[in-house]
């Protein structure tokens, strides 16, 4: 049942990218309401999925994944219903709400379920098989489904799957708490969200209302004072959300950094990918959904050995290798044109997508090495949370610079070859970032395994793919 309830997140997040060409068509918006429609649910996803985790410990961990499962069933059929972009976002937020306590209470019943350490890897193992099914089975359902029946039936398809959770969970789940777990840190949560809110808003608004308006210039000076204060916050917390101690640790800084990077990147590109075939290269909404599949293939056959590789040759070797390979994949993806045949197109997504799955393993790993076995669980959450984050500006930023690129007299599919331009430049700067840090971070950064934990809790916390991961 809790694979079940990941795999549907999991899948929410790869469909609606393959139905935004047809939202575009039949709501009637432009590029920044695409973006709003994507980040208005990761970014809740990324501000709660450590609160997420917290809830589950303290108030229960089958009541607060029922309770998910029924808020992110809710909010689908609000999403199909939804007659405006508007009441879409409004939905998209509350998915996002939903997601990011099923997400991290999945992981924990199940690790609860399993007190056997084998055991357990067995069935995360399961855990994330699943999500990575989910991840590659979006793009062709979406394309299916909005081509069939129009965008609305892809949040449909989460009605069935989320009723049959809630029956057979309220049936067959067994309720499990943490009676040490932290407070609630309600001000870091706010805080945190208010935060990267207003950034994102700043990035997304910018290229339609004036990048020197009032509201935009606002809209980031309310960010850096919000952000500043978050850190306030927390460095002063007996118990904060996010401990800025950790980052003391080079390992678990470069680790979260090159993470965020990651997110920007994987998240901020694939945004467009579906995009580029539909509007570029002429195809329907159907075949779009089954070519942007090379990236999303490749991840799930990568990942499940990204882990082993590290464990074998180190964290810094398989990490830069990886996000060498994703920046040059996404660099010639900046290369093709209206008239580039698939057959050299889809390489470029396939090694794209191989890149980033050599790099979400190790980083967690690296995050979790860098800490007290006692901080792994939470190490593990931060890790999600700063790829979150960075999926989040990845949209806002590589959407701004496709709005920038146009406003100047440049195409959409210009603006759509400087987006994955950039994209693959940053990723590039940051394999070069984190091979010379990791290379100075000494024995610690030559092995992704975490220290061994006899903490059932620790591993209970999102990994590598938990909601927001695509």
């Amino acid at each position: 049942m809790t694979c079940l309830g990941q795999f549907m997140v999991l899948l929410d997040n790869t469909i609606v990218g393959a139905a935004l060409p047809d939202m575009q068509h039949r709501l009637h918006t432009q590029l920044t309401g695409l973006q709003w429609i994507v980040d208005a649910y990761v970014l809740l996803v990324a501000m709660l999925l450590l609160s997420g985790g917290v809830f589950a410990d303290r108030f229960g961990r089958k009541r607060v994944y029922l309770t998910g499962v029924v808020v992110f069933t809710a909010a689908s059929l609000l999403c199909s219903l939804a007659p405006s972009l508007g009441w879409l976002i409004t939905g998209r937020v509350l998915q996002g709400i939903g997601a990011a306590a099923l997400s991290p209470a999945s992981l924990a019943l199940l690790a609860a379920a399993h007190p056997v350490p084998q055991e357990r890897i067995k069935a995360i193992g399961l855990w994330a098989g699943l999500s990575g099914i989910g991840l590659a089975a979006g793009p062709v359902a979406g394309g299916v489904l909005a081509d069939a029946f129009g965008w609305p039936a892809i949040f449909l398809v989460n009605l069935p799957i989320g009723v049959i959770l809630v029956l057979a969970g309220l049936w067959s789940l067994e309720e499990a708490r943490n009676p040490n777990a932290p407070a609630i840190d309600v001000p870091g949560t706010a805080l945190s969200a208010l935060g990267v809110g207003a950034l994102a808003y700043g990035l997304i608004e910018g290229g339609a209302r004036g990048w020197t308006s009032p509201v935009i210039l606002g809209g980031f000076a309310a960010a850096v004072v919000l952000l500043a204060a978050f850190a306030a916050v927390e460095a002063r917390r007996s118990a904060p959300m996010l401990p800025l101690r950790l980052f003391r640790q080079r390992l678990f800084t470069v680790s979260n950094t090159a993470m965020t990077v990651v997110g920007f990147a994987l998240m901020g590109s694939s945004f467009f990918f579906s995009q580029f075939f539909v509007y570029v290269q002429g195809s329907s909404i159907l075949r779009a959904g089954l070519q942007t599949l090379p990236a999303s293939l490749a991840m799930v056959t990568v990942s499940p050995y990204a882990g082993r590789l590290a464990a074998r040759h180190g964290v810094r070797v398989v990490v830069t290798t990886g996000l060498a390979l994703a920046g040059l994949g996404l660099l010639a993806l900046g290369t093709v044109h209206a008239d580039t045949g698939y057959a050299d197109v889809w390489w470029r997504l396939a090694v794209a997508g191989t890149g980033f799955a050599l790099t979400l393993s190790p980083l967690t790993g690296a995050a979790i090495q860098a800490v007290s076995p006692q901080e792994g669980g939470l190490a593990s959450g931060i890790s999600s949370t700063t790829r979150q984050i960075g999926a989040v500006l990845g949209v806002a930023v590589l959407g701004a610079v496709v709005r920038t690129r146009q406003s100047g007299g440049a195409s959409f599919a210009a603006g759509l070859t400087s987006a994955f331009v950039a994209a693959g430049a940053v990723t590039l700067a940051t394999a070069a970032f984190t091979g010379l840090l990791l290379a100075r971070s000494g024995p610690a950064g030559a092995s992704a395994a975490p220290h061994p934990s006899t903490d059932p809790d620790a591993a209970a916390a999102p990994d590598e793919v938990s909601a927001g991961s695509s």
